[in-house]
């Protein structure tokens, strides 16, 4: 049986899991200082980056993204960030959803599973 590493855990959430050549990571929210959609997707993305690398996978590995938005209106700012930060033919499936987040500075908030290396 397949064990579960985690990352990052304290009494509430982990940021990561990995089970078996998969790892899941926790809803991604923007730094407290970012302001406007674009800054807070890019930031949210270099987290995720960061994160993926720590559990030994990359954003080419993605197998699925979901998307929290506060607001559908930030719809075309969020794809900018995201069309930036998509590695060209390698785009994941993603859905995109609107949400009260948990913070009303959040505008974004976004999770991943992908395949670990």
């Amino acid at each position: 049986m397949n064990s579960i590493k985690r990352f990052h855990v304290d009494a509430r959430l982990s940021d990561i899991a990995i089970h078996g050549n998969t790892i899941y990571l926790a809803g991604q929210v923007p730094s407290e200082d970012v302001e406007g959609i674009r800054a807070q997707t890019a930031d949210v993305l270099a987290t995720i980056d960061r994160l993926l690398s720590e559990g030994g996978s990359d954003k080419r590995r993605v197998l699925m993204a979901t998307i929290y938005l506060a607001d559908m209106a930030d719809y075309a700012g969020m794809n900018e960030a995201w069309d930036a930060w998509v590695p060209d033919g390698d785009a994941p499936p993603r859905a995109t959803v609107e949400a009260r987040l948990a913070n009303p500075s959040w505008r974004v908030e976004i999770v991943v599973v992908a395949a670990c290396a």
